[in-house]
């Protein structure tokens, strides 16, 4: 045995950090993350925290919000519990320290502080609490330096997981089989740097490995954001869903030296303007709401305007504002931009979609319980209800606190039930019969020919052919990679590439499955939404898993 702990936590974004703080408090907390705690979807995250805290808004009007975004499949109840807990939980962080952006103003009158409320699109009012364009950042500045000072906390930097452990399977050669009433026991881990894999032994274990945008060609997600947590889940055996609504964000910068880097909605709330290579604005002929639509509409709409125009991006612009506003208010972004000759005070930035965030993942219910005993999820990793077909912008990092504090409290209960109870005696690794690889080249070529189909075949605009060709793919390399795993010693790219192959055949079969087009998911040969018959969430679970 490596390690034994109470918690076993998988992921270092917000979910991750907020619920080892919580239940550190009773128990020991082994915290895995890829590689440094900081190096997460959460830090990225530039918009802020949806929550109601102006004096016009209310908890109906964010509920709504949500639902209407949601486009027909938000859990209601799961809607109503995130956003009426949401502003206890951002309150919980100004108590940690995290420091949120004030209204200036009000300081200057000497009365009470008041948060400066941003708005993004779909939300009918001001709601989004941030710290300048880097919400995220501070965010995870203050959770990382607070799980450090923690000595119940060990954390693992530079630690990838490769399987959960799951008491009473019966292990075959390429196969796990399930009944689906087991309970996880903690996870096999692979070190980076001692390139061995360690057994994590642990009463309840934690998901909280955010989403899987490395699965495309293009994405605003970090290079860590493989889908671990739902490939996992899945081969362990818990229902997944909901896969098939991939949200891509319609503007990241479009730039030869720019990786990743997105350009938040933000910048539409505060005036900034879609326009094409002419300098017009074309959001009207999409959408009421014109740049403040929800972001489904408004990355078709680019998608349209880049298929008809031949362009290699579209603009955003926001230089009729004043040039010192715009530093103050997006001064990451500014910087970002400057360093690459874009000056976004005199120019529009070139922006185009990209993968952002998964709407689906392991089904949870409304404490974070998955169906398999003693595992939980939470976060961009788990599907809970709350956003339906599409996300409302700044909900998630909402989500994220109130099913950790949901998730915490439950599972602190469970280990009160184990009472004296030993911690599960598992398994160690077992590579007998491996040998190290010399063929890294198919990892890599597998990787890319993932990522290039699933933009091409499974991205904003679908149709049947298209799925049918990257289902036909998807298998082929599954079979290759499934052959090259259990033959050879493992690697990080390795484990990351079989995870990635599973989200991708996973979001192609949820795709193939719902005939018609609703939020997220865009098929040509079902243009409309067909609520007699797909109003519901697409639920995936299978008992043999490679």
């Amino acid at each position: 045995m490596d390690f034994e702990s109470d918690f076993l936590i998988i992921g270092s974004g917000i979910a991750g950090l907020s619920f080892a703080l919580k239940v550190a408090q009773r128990g020991t907390v082994a915290l895995v993350t890829k590689k440094e705690a900081m190096e997460s979807n959460t830090n990225l995250a530039q918009g802020g925290i949806a929550a109601v805290f102006g004096g016009l808004d209310s908890f109906d009007l964010h509920i709504e919000d949500t639902l209407k975004a949601g486009d027909g499949l938000c859990h209601r109840d799961v809607v109503e519990m995130v956003v009426r807990e949401g502003p206890d939980r951002i309150r919980e962080l100004v108590d940690r320290g995290v420091h949120f952006n004030i209204e200036s103003d009000r300081i200057e009158k000497q009365g009470p502080p008041a948060f400066d409320l941003g708005r993004e699109g779909g939300h009918s009012r001001n709601r989004i609490l941030h710290a300048k364009d880097m919400t995220g950042a501070e965010v995870e500045r203050v959770l990382v330096e607070m799980i450090k000072k923690n000595d119940r906390i060990s954390l693992f930097e530079d630690h990838i997981a490769v399987d959960l452990i799951i008491e009473s399977n019966r292990m075959k050669r390429g196969q796990v089989i399930t009944t689906h009433e087991e309970q996880c026991c903690g996870a096999y881990v692979y070190d980076r740097k001692m390139k061995a894999v360690k057994t994590f032994a642990a009463r309840i274990t934690l998901l909280a490995t955010g989403g899987a945008g490395k699965v495309y060609l293009f994405t605003s997600n970090p290079d860590i954001a493989t889908g671990d947590g739902i490939a996992m889940g899945y081969r362990a055996g818990a229902a997944v869903a909901n896969l098939e609504f991939v949200q891509f964000h319609p503007t990241c910068l479009y730039h030869p030296e720019a990786k990743n880097f997105l350009i938040s909605e933000a910048v539409r709330g505060e005036g900034g303007v879609l326009v094409n290579a002419s300098g017009q604005a074309f959001m009207e002929k999409y959408d009421p709401l014109k740049d403040l639509a929800c972001r489904d509409v408004v990355a078709r709409a680019i998608d349209t305007e880049l298929k008809r125009s031949g362009e290699d991006s579209v603009f955003l612009d926001i230089s009729h504002r004043d040039p010192d506003f715009i530093r103050k208010r997006f001064p990451g972004i500014y910087a970002k931009c400057l360093t690459l000759g874009i000056d976004m005070t005199a120019e529009p930035i070139p922006v185009v979609p990209a993968a952002h965030y998964m709407c689906g993942g392991v089904v949870t219910d409304m404490v974070g319980r998955t169906d398999i005993r003693h595992l939980y999820a939470v976060g961009e990793t788990a599907c809970t209800g709350l956003h339906g077909a599409n996300r409302l912008a700044s909900n998630s990092l909402l989500e994220a606190l109130v099913y950790s504090e949901k998730a915490s409290r439950n599972s602190l209960q469970e280990l009160d039930e184990m009472g004296g109870q030993g911690r599960p005696r598992v398994p160690t690794w077992d590579e007998v019969g491996t040998t190290d690889s010399d063929e890294a080249i198919m990892v890599a070529h597998n990787w890319d020919e993932i990522r290039r189909f699933m933009w091409n075949y499974v991205g904003i605009v679908r149709s049947d052919k298209r799925l049918d060709r990257a289902h036909r793919r998807i298998e082929i390399i599954k079979n290759e990679i499934r052959q090259y795993y259990w033959d050879f010693r493992i690697s990080a790219d390795l484990v990351e590439l079989r995870n990635i192959a599973v989200v991708a055949e996973l979001l192609i079969t949820c795709a193939m499955h719902r005939k018609e087009s609703r939020g997220l998911h865009f098929n040509i040969q079902y243009p409309e939404r067909d609520d007699r018959r797909w109003q519901k969430d697409t639920v995936l679970r299978r008992p043999f898993v490679s």
